[in-house]
């Protein structure tokens, strides 16, 4: 065991976990439901723990705040954002009181995205998450086998490039499921879904998805880039 202090309470024990553990965890996670995939990592990582969301939809947040309401949400504003996913993120926090934390990207004298967006992505979105993660043990996302080709061997757990534990608790659902979730609580989603965005990024990097396309087709579009870097391992 390692810790980790948090303000005002001490020293936070957290498990030194092996490569050989995260693979034993992984087979077992496969087995288990999302509900206890994140109770599991509540108890195993909490409060040195946070959620990112791109606000396409709030499926994992809903699940997550079901086991702990306070739990740390994090949404990175790099300033290139569709106005409906910015109007998402505050419906949202306003629907189940978030504990949210916005990290800004300061404003850049020439928009990044179109004077170097190859490393667009790596200096905006990867260097907030960067920050959004010191003095964190572990973090969820809401990444899905589902979403794309380049994601159908998507591990449950898996420690980042970080070094730190990664945990994706909705990683087997289908498409499907996550409709009839979103159906069945009556979760929040971001409007441009409906709009011919199955995935939605930065504005300037995001297109329509034709039929027969994967969700994240519309993403940077005519490039080989496929990821931004944030789920890396």
């Amino acid at each position: 065991m390692s810790a980790l202090t948090g303000p005002g309470i001490g020293p936070v024990p957290v498990p030194d976990l092996s490569d050989e553990d995260l693979a034993d965890l992984n087979r077992e996670f496969e087995d288990l439901s999302a509900a206890k995939i994140i109770q599991w990592t509540v108890d195993t990582f909490a409060p040195h723990l946070c959620i990112t969301s791109s606000f396409t939809d709030s499926v994992l947040i809903d699940l997550a705040v079901r086991v702990d309401p306070g739990i740390e949400v994090v949404f990175i504003d790099t300033g290139y954002h569709f106005p409906e996913t910015l109007q998402t993120v505050e419906d949202v926090r306003r629907h189940y009181g978030l504990n949210l934390r916005m990290m800004t990207v300061a404003r850049q004298a020439e928009e990044l995205w179109a004077v170097d967006p190859e490393n667009c992505c790596s200096a905006v979105k990867v260097g907030q998450l960067d920050r959004a993660l010191a003095g964190k043990a572990a973090w969820m996302s809401g990444l899905r086998r589902a979403d794309a080709g380049t994601r159908e061997t998507a591990p449950i757990i898996v420690r980042d490039l970080r070094g730190l534990v990664k945990v994706n608790p909705i990683a087997t659902w289908t498409d499907d499921e996550v409709a009839a979730y979103i159906d069945e609580h009556d979760v929040p989603v971001n409007p441009l879904t409906q709009q011919g965005y199955p995935s939605i990024g930065c504005m300037p990097c995001t297109t329509r998805v034709e039929d027969g396309e994967d969700a994240r087709a519309g993403r940077w579009r005519g490039s080989a880039k496929t990821e931004c870097g944030l789920h890396l391992s």
